[in-house]
């Protein structure tokens, strides 16, 4: 075993035994750091050596990556990593190519979005292997752009498209006042309801349009035995929580690079919605043991004992296909709101495709980024089910016209409800500013651990946020950063 020294950590290199009971160097570990060195704070570096460590092996020492160049935006033999949920890269890539035939692009389906993460954690970590252009969700950007891992974009023109997206999936990309992704689609909270179970509760479901009107409508609910939502704090409530904190004006954290403050139960937007989630809590108006995506779930939005879903815009196929028998039942209306006669929305889910740090053809990724988001790889998206974020085809009258075949579709299970209409108004309402942690995935999966025991009743919201953001303080400070917790 050899050992490596740097600062007052020390790393070992291994040896390990081939078949033929020889043994050879094991070279993964050392060379991230030494790759590493170049680009991160020596917290940072041991952080990223650690979770390699404990992925999969990397390939032994190559030339660096760090040094990057524009290249030819014309010619360029570009790798391409992401997820294909439509099924459409195929085609999208063949379209690209053939308008732009100096540049080939090879698309490498890396899985889910957190493979995809984990993937370009273990490149990045590496300092070479990673690929031209990377799909991320728009949560994960911030995580590499603080770190100086992707190519802020504004270089090549993409803050002159700001106007052309949706205003809540692009702020979510900027960083320090830099573009450092584009869009691929949008998320924007929207109310879902079960006309048949609310006609049976007395309620109206088109009139809630505050979240007092959704309380009082939640016990009305409850009283024929349903519950008008469910939280069971989990990970899988993450995104839900983060997107009704933001509608809320919450900053529960604030990144200003290498500086993270995090406020969750002294922050005004924070308290508003801890207070509201509490009621419902102790008021028994929510169902506590059910989390989303569950089998449970699908059964009780299948059969009305859960009534509406605050969530994504994406929700509509999924509904179709989880809650069948609900079929004509259905409906869709703007978020409700803290303040009657405001029109704030906020974002759940989305992705985003980015240009990485150690491409040396940034200019040719850049144009196959803009292809996909912006250009005519942006319509195809639309077309295979991809809720869009580009204006003109929210305002388009393709996009909401009811009498395309996918459109019909969509409608007739929402009983004869223009679907898309609603859905592109709330894309397009205004949003507050919000940031993610840039370790959005141990946000994420510590969330369940510390936020679940306020919906179990084994302590007060308010505390399990507090302890919350003494867990996110700790792993900020592991990783390098300098962290103040304000509660």
């Amino acid at each position: 075993m050899y050992h490596l020294q740097i600062g007052e950590k020390t790393l070992h290199r291994t040896r390990r035994e081939r078949n033929d009971g020889s043994r050879t160097d094991e070279p993964t570990i050392i060379c991230a750091v030494l790759e590493g060195v170049k680009m991160r704070h020596s917290k940072k570096i041991l952080a990223a050596v650690a979770a390699v460590s404990v992925l999969t092996g990397l390939a032994a020492c190559g030339s660096s990556g760090e040094a990057s160049s524009k290249g030819d935006a014309n010619k360029a033999e570009l790798v391409f990593w992401g997820w294909d949920s439509g099924n459409s890269m195929k085609d999208l890539i063949a379209e690209f190519e053939k308008a732009n035939p100096g540049i080939t692009v090879k698309f490498n389906n890396t899985g889910t979005a957190s493979d995809t993460q984990t993937a370009l954690t273990n490149a990045v970590a590496a300092g070479n292997g990673a690929p031209d252009v990377v799909m991320l969700e728009d949560p994960t950007v911030t995580q590499f752009a603080v770190t100086g891992d992707l190519v802020p974009l504004d270089e090549f023109g993409a803050n002159k498209l700001k106007n052309d997206f949706a205003a809540g999936p692009w702020n979510k990309l900027q960083y320090d006042n830099k573009t450092y992704a584009l869009p691929i689609d949008s998320g924007p909270e929207v109310f879902f309801y079960n006309k048949a179970v609310f006609d049976k509760a007395g309620v109206d479901g088109s009139q809630i349009k505050t979240w007092d009107d959704y309380y009082e409508a939640a016990k009305k609910v409850r009283a024929i035995g349903s519950y008008i939502t469910n939280n069971s704090g989990s990970s899988m409530e993450y995104q839900p929580f983060t997107a009704q904190a933001w509608q809320a004006g919450a900053q529960p954290w604030k990144v200003d690079g290498e500086n993270i403050t995090i406020d969750m139960t002294k922050d005004a937007g924070m308290r508003k919605y801890i207070e509201f989630q509490q009621k419902l809590i102790d008021e028994d108006l929510i169902d506590t043991k059910i989390a989303n995506w569950s089998d449970d779930w699908n059964r009780s939005l299948n059969d009305g004992t859960l009534a509406s879903l605050t969530i994504g815009a994406w929700m509509p196929v999924n509904l179709m296909n989880g809650a069948p028998d609900q079929a004509g039942n259905w409906r869709v209306a703007q978020l409700p709101q803290w303040n009657e006669g405001d029109e704030v929305s906020a974002e759940d889910g989305g992705s985003a495709l980015a240009v990485v740090k150690q491409s040396k053809q940034q200019a040719a990724a850049y144009k196959f980024v803009e292809y996909l988001t912006h250009g005519e790889g942006a319509d195809t998206m639309a077309a295979t089910g991809t809720f869009p974020s580009l204006k003109r085809i929210l305002e388009s009258k393709s996009f909401v016209d009811p009498s395309t075949e996918a459109n019909k579709k969509v409608n007739d299970f929402f009983g004869g409800q223009n679907v898309n209409e609603v859905l592109s108004q709330a894309a397009q309402r205004k949003v507050t500013e919000f940031q993610y942690l840039p370790y959005n995935p141990f946000a994420q999966t510590t969330f369940g651990d510390q936020i679940s025991k306020a919906y179990s009743k084994d302590t007060t919201l308010e505390k399990a946020m507090a302890a919350y953001a003494k867990a996110l303080a700790e792993h900020g400070e592991q990783q390098g950063y300098k962290v103040t917790n304000k509660n």
